[in-house]
């Protein structure tokens, strides 16, 4: 069967599968993320795609964190510090012998997720990996939101907490300082998954206040999310997230947003990977473009 050879990076792990042209995984393997400089975690990335191989791929989709040149010619992902204009796309391309396309892996999970996930049928909605750090992914219209650079969407960038805590951007008050796993670590010196119910009401308001915005800016209402972190805090923290999106999106158009786990689960980021691929192909995952509000949006989603 023909298949996407689907490539995950990131801060903590790679991962590689097979996604069919249908949206299944077919296989799968992963391994921490190592590597004392770029070239020694490229090589521990062909090891872990050579265990998925079968000979029968015919494209390669790869998700990595951003920010990132045109195309993924080049990545510098904030939570990977070994790769800085990292030749991805080339590399890849020529390690594989397959035509490799390249893109942030929260855009990548917006296409899972529209294609065979939570928002499938949807034609505008924000997707988030809230994990090691923070990403994002919009499709409006029924199409990905590339941006000039192919960086659109990036939410873990929002400023949730001015003069909040500095973030590996330069920045101060990100969402990714404030509600990232790595941020969580900064401020409590725990690991998110012992994080006190303050510290999870904190991090949920933090992503509930940044959806509001996204919300209200890109007329949409519905995000969906996943990433470790999310997922790990569960219940309490979309709760908290939900509460502050309410209390913050009042626009006729924002009312009702509302905040979904991912429906893909931990089988999003290499689904994504391979819409990635799919899509570099011409296969149009998320179905054909329309005007909006004309495609039917799920039970639930106003």
């Amino acid at each position: 069967m023909p298949s996407a050879l689907a490539v995950d990076i990131g801060g903590t792990k790679l991962a590689a599968g097979l996604v069919s042209s249908e949206g299944e995984l077919l296989r799968r393997s992963q391994a921490p993320t190592v590597g004392h400089d770029g070239e020694a975690l490229f090589a521990a990335l062909l090891e872990v795609v050579a265990e998925v191989r079968t000979g029968d791929e015919v494209v390669c989709g790869v998700g990595v964190g951003g920010p990132m040149a045109p195309a993924g010619e080049e990545v510098s992902p904030l939570n990977i510090g070994v790769w800085r204009a990292f030749p991805l796309r080339r590399r890849l391309a020529g390690a594989t012998g397959l035509a490799t396309f390249v893109d942030n892996d929260a855009k990548a999970l917006a296409l899972g997720e529209g294609w065979v996930g939570e928002a499938a049928g949807v034609s505008n909605f924000l997707a988030m990996v809230i994990s090691t750090g923070v990403g994002g992914g919009l499709v409006l219209d029924g199409r990905l939101v590339d941006g000039d650079s192919g960086n659109a969407g990036h939410v873990g960038h929002v400023i949730v907490a001015p003069d909040g805590r500095l973030c590996g951007c330069g920045a101060r008050g990100c969402l990714e300082a404030e509600a990232s796993g790595t941020g969580i670590r900064r401020a409590t010196g725990r690991p998110a998954e012992e994080a006190t119910p303050e510290v999870v009401d904190h991090v949920g308001t933090m992503v509930g206040r940044a959806v509001a915005s996204v919300a209200n800016v890109c007329d949409l209402r519905l995000a969906v999310v996943a990433g470790s972190v999310a997922l790990g805090l569960g219940a309490p923290f979309f709760a908290a997230a939900q509460a502050e999106l309410d209390h913050r999106a009042r626009l006729d158009f924002s009312v009702g947003a509302s905040i979904r786990p991912a429906g893909l689960g931990d089988r999003g980021p290499l689904v994504g990977a391979g819409a990635v691929g799919w899509r570099g192909l011409g296969v149009d995952v998320l179905g054909p473009s329309s005007a909006p509000g004309s495609r039917p949006r799920p039970p639930g989603v106003r």
